[in-house]
């Protein structure tokens, strides 16, 4: 435990939810859900205007339909997300080297170890600046927690909430926690929550008063005694720099179970393409992949194979995802498919597997070539399938050949709606329908959502160091 408040922890408000406001003038100030919007879908974030509907995160998304029916009801961007993570994350690293992401909208710093600030005052003044500047580079609110430990900040920041910044001063740990609920103590899940209740506790006072031995013949000593810790106060897990990425993965629940194992097939080599994509963006190769299936009876089957050597190369994961696949039963039909890669490494080693499938497929285009050809025999068809018709997810972004930017409001029966907006636009776009098919209509890349040269400029406390390792705004913020 720290004798200054000198661990932050920040947590973006509704980030994805906030984002998407951000980016569409026409709903700032109204209820927006993302998620899955199939009928199996689930919500990933709502705004605070939906919450007040009583929508929440995990919730099934027929339910949060009925809960708030007028929501614009939105498919996760995902690249926009990872783009302002990048930008808040790179905020952070201005104030210390010790960051420990805990996902894209949420991180812990060590104030201390970048020499920001080794007080309550310059604590809170160096937070108070980095919600400033995230407003100005991202657009966005974020809340911020200052305490002595990773605990009490997590806790800081979610009382916090919305926008705002709360600072707990070392001492206080006890009297702040003792009327809050068991399930606030990292650890405690409803399991262990309805554990406690049955035993007469139910606030972290309890906990402290029944004491350590209690707690261990009630939940077992590594658990029983960690948890006592903290529902004293004490906290000493330090501020984890690296988090090693042990898995790569991606999964996709379907609307309607697949029979086809064709279609089942061509599904898996989708997942894995997407799953190789992710592998390279983050530099990384790996050495086992594995294959999920959850089928119509919400079983859920795990297959892996490992290769010789770490490798990031999209037919060795798609021929091996296919070879997993042979050995499940689908003929009840698959709600849902994931494909993964473990054992990450740094380098790649060439595989066997992909050079074998390039001679492969050097042979067939050279049979092909050299093949006789039978007089009178009809011409092959260069492609036997109808080209698939363009999907058009709902909140995506699209550009127009004639009306320029804009995002998919709604697509059906052939038509696909559009409101002509941009994030900087001043007042709610105009909307038009065109045929899904339309030639002038096409996807396009998010765009930012503070327009270079709107920012403010940032504040010198968010600039980089100097060499001596003390920013200017640290040395002026304090008394």
């Amino acid at each position: 435990m720290r004798a200054a408040p000198t661990i932050l922890h920040l947590d973006m408000d509704a980030f994805f939810a906030a984002a998407e406001q951000a980016s569409k003038p026409s709903l700032r100030g109204k209820p927006v859900v993302v998620g899955g919007l199939g009928p199996r879908g689930v919500v990933s974030t709502a705004s605070y205007e939906a919450r007040r509907f009583g929508v929440g995160s995990a919730m099934p998304m027929a339910q949060a339909r009925r809960l708030c029916p007028n929501a614009a009801y939105l498919v996760p961007r995902f690249s926009l997300y990872r783009d302002v993570s990048n930008q808040v994350m790179e905020l952070l690293g201005r104030l210390s080297p010790v960051i420990e992401p805990l996902s894209l909208d949420e991180a812990f710093v060590d104030l201390e170890a970048g020499e920001a600030a080794d007080d309550s005052d310059s604590a809170r003044a160096v937070g108070e600046q980095l919600r400033r500047d995230i407003l100005a580079v991202t657009g966005l609110s974020g809340s911020v927690g200052l305490a002595g430990s990773k605990m009490l900040a997590k806790i800081a920041s979610e009382r916090a909430k919305p926008n705002g910044l709360e600072l707990i001063e070392p001492g206080t740990e006890r009297e702040l926690l003792a009327p809050l609920t068991v399930r606030t103590l990292p650890g405690v899940g409803p399991a262990t929550e309805d554990h406690l209740r049955r035993a007469g506790m139910s606030v972290v006072a309890d906990l402290a008063r029944a004491g350590e031995d209690e707690l261990v013949r009630l939940l077992g000593k590594s658990h029983g005694a960690s948890l006592y810790r903290m529902a004293v106060g004490h906290d000493d897990r330090p501020v984890v720099a690296e988090r090693d990425t042990k898995s790569v993965s991606v999964e996709d629940t379907f609307d309607v179970d697949l029979h086809d194992r064709v279609r089942v097939r061509t599904e898996v080599d989708r997942l894995a393409g997407r799953c190789v994509e992710r592998l390279r963006a983050a530099g990384r190769s790996g050495r086992t992949v594995v294959l999920k299936v959850r089928r119509y009876d919400f079983s859920t089957l795990t297959r892996s194979e490992t290769l010789r050597g770490p490798t990031d190369d999209p037919t060795v994961v798609r021929e091996a995802a296919g070879r997993l696949l042979e050995s499940v039963d689908t003929t009840g039909g698959v709600r849902l498919l994931g494909v993964g890669v473990t054992g990450l490494a740094d380098y790649t080693q060439e595989d066997l597997f992909a050079q074998a499938a390039s001679e492969r497929a050097a042979l067939e285009e050279a049979a092909v070539e050299t093949a006789p050809r039978v007089e009178g025999a009809a011409p092959v068809a260069e492609e036997s399938v109808p080209p698939a018709e363009r999907r058009w997810p709902a909140g995506h972004d699209v550009h127009h050949a004639e009306f320029g930017a804009g995002w998919v409001q709604g697509s059906g029966v052939g038509r696909v709606t559009v409101r002509f907006e941009e994030p900087w636009s001043v007042v709610p776009g105009r909307v038009r329908t065109f045929r899904v098919d339309d030639p002038g209509l096409e996807l396009s890349e998010p765009l930012p959502l503070v327009r270079a040269g709107d920012g403010q400029s940032l504040s010198p406390a968010s600039r980089p160091k100097s060499r001596s390792g003390a920013g200017a705004g640290a040395e002026t913020s304090r008394p």
